[in-house]
């Protein structure tokens, strides 16, 4: 691979074909002008690059071409595959959510897999020795605190720093309609959040991989290469450094239906709509409904008063240990169907049920988790906020309108970087 030029390549061109929908996500909304095809499935543009090489694969479970997996896929068309990455939940998903995923071999294809989940998050030179070119097909959900941006940093430094050549082959993201939340202050910064953009940032993987390099979000190593340098007119012979495959028929405005589940709890598209309002709940005392049929539609805990909606959280294959289990919890159930979920949220993050929770639980000093620290920034409820303002705004009683307002200013500044680096459509 020439080193003569070290850029973002965009590729544009265009190809005829459709997305196979298959799994328990699927059907659920009509709306969609044409067949979206993810940037895996337009083979005959990123296969010339692979030939000949020694490829390492981040993926799991999502990334499908047509319903059979990129690595076979790949490895049938002759690629060599030497190395699979896996993210969290693991390369075939099954992993509960921060549930430690040990290497392993891929039982189908006998390829090694290297979790980068957990203390190694970030493939080391000795990873990388072997490999020629890095490819990453992982569907993302669109959310700050769902962590398969954070390991799309770290494998994007990781190619960097190394001068591997990094393929993206890009999908859409399922909340990338709004952009909405506090933005991250990085006094706050962890893996559920690491850098300064708001809950719901409306971007898609190769997109925001796209603002980390422009915005020298990287490390000093890998800002130091510059990879930020867009061409537009590639052809199969030029070199890079980062190229994103865009999807074809997708824009900003689409709903986009999920092909596969994207985590064990995600295994509904209403569960991924109310996600980026629901997911507070992991930082509290309450059942965010893991361990039910409906996680992160359901919320609740056994304190809560017993008028209430009532459901027992248990162990299951996606949630094998969380809170609240076998024990009878009182809250609320706001699952309905994916066009009631949809314009129940609004397009925003609803704090409604988080405002409605603190106000009727009887315990407030303990409604939060606490870290053994007692630092404000060791919260996992702040975490995932992104500061500890809006732990405080909670206990304050301040109104939600009053908590919105206060996000404007940061809002407004992030949206004018967002626009720098958006390959699609925008919503507004």
């Amino acid at each position: 691979m020439k080193k003569a030029i070290f850029g973002v390549v965009i590729m544009f061109v265009a190809v005829k074909a459709a997305i196979s929908q298959t799994g328990n996500l699927t059907s659920e909304i009509s709306n969609q002008k044409s067949a979206i095809m993810p940037g895996a499935d337009r083979m005959e543009v990123y296969l010339p690059y692979l030939k000949g090489k020694s490829v390492a694969v981040f993926a799991n479970q999502t990334s499908l071409i047509k319903g059979t997996h990129l690595v076979d896929t790949l490895l049938k068309k002759g690629i060599k595959i030497v190395k699979i990455f896996g993210p969290e939940h693991g390369f075939r998903g099954t992993a509960d959510a921060g549930e430690h995923v040990a290497d392993d071999k891929d039982k189908t294809t006998g390829i090694p897999i290297i979790s980068l989940y957990g203390d190694h998050k970030k493939p080391t030179k000795e990873d990388l020795q072997d490999v020629d070119i890095l490819v990453f097909d992982i569907q993302d959900v669109g959310v700050r605190f769902y962590t398969f941006i954070s390991s799309l940093q770290y494998y994007l430094e990781a190619a960097l720093e190394n001068h591997k050549p990094l393929m993206i082959l890009d999908r859409p993201n399922p909340n990338g309609f709004y952009v909405d939340g506090p933005v991250l202050n990085m006094k706050f910064k962890s893996f559920v959040g690491m850098q300064p953009v708001p809950i719901v940032y409306g971007m898609t993987m190769g997109e925001y991989a796209l603002m980390l390099a422009g915005e020298n979000w990287l490390s000093p190593a890998a800002n130091a290469i510059n990879a930020y340098n867009v061409t537009t007119e590639p052809t199969a012979d030029t070199p890079f450094h980062v190229t994103v495959i865009k999807c074809k028929n997708y824009d900003h405005n689409t709903t986009y239906v999920l092909p596969v589940n994207p985590s064990p709890n995600l295994k509904q598209m209403q569960s991924i709509y109310l996600y980026p309002s629901t997911c507070f709940f992991e930082g509290t005392i309450l059942s965010e409904g893991r361990g039910t049929d409906h996680p992160f539609q359901i919320f609740g805990h056994p304190s809560l008063p017993k008028n209430l909606f009532a459901f027992t959280p248990m162990p299951n294959a996606g949630a094998k240990s969380s809170k609240c289990f076998n024990q009878v919890c009182y809250g609320w159930n706001i699952s309905g169907t994916t066009e009631e979920v949809l314009k129940a949220a609004d397009k925003k993050i609803q704090l409604k049920y988080l405002l409605q929770a603190y106000q009727l639980f009887p315990g407030k000093d303990s409604f939060f988790l606490q870290p053994k620290s007692g630092k404000a920034e060791d919260y996992f409820f702040n975490k995932l906020a992104g500061n500890a303002e809006l732990m405080q705004q909670l206990k304050n009683g301040v109104p939600e309108a009053e908590i919105r307002k206060s996000w404007a200013p940061q809002l407004a500044a992030f949206k004018i970087i967002r626009k720098k680096y958006l390959l699609y459509k925008d919503f507004e």
